[in-house]
């Protein structure tokens, strides 16, 4: 499953640079497909989104860090954790039981965002 972070973020920013997907943003801030990634043109998500991968998509959260589910391969095939779990102070980046997902699936995913 993808992982989330929780409204027990105290905005540190330690694991916005530890995703390799570019899957992690400050609140408020917009994300793109193409954010530390390879996706180029127009990329279609796991989830169904459509756009050109450096079109800006409205922030997820605006209070806290968050993680862009599409993006997130909880960092299977580049590590042995998410990293973002393994470096967070407070414990609050957690598996999402809304998003859950084979590592099958998150292989597929990984390979979408990096061709």
């Amino acid at each position: 499953m993808a992982i989330k972070i929780t409204d027990e973020c105290i905005n540190c920013g330690a694991c916005e640079p530890e995703c390799p997907n570019g899957a992690i943003y400050e609140n408020g801030a917009e994300w793109r497909f193409s954010d530390k990634t390879e996706v180029s043109g127009s990329f279609t998500s796991k989830s169904g989104i459509t756009s050109d991968a450096d079109d800006a998509h409205p922030a997820v959260a605006d209070d806290f860090y968050y993680i862009v589910t599409d993006k997130c391969t909880e960092c299977v095939g580049f590590h042995d954790e998410p990293q973002c779990a393994s470096v967070c102070p407070v414990d609050c980046c957690v598996p999402d039981p809304d998003h859950v997902e084979s590592k099958e699936e998150l292989l597929g995913k990984k390979a979408s965002l990096h061709p």
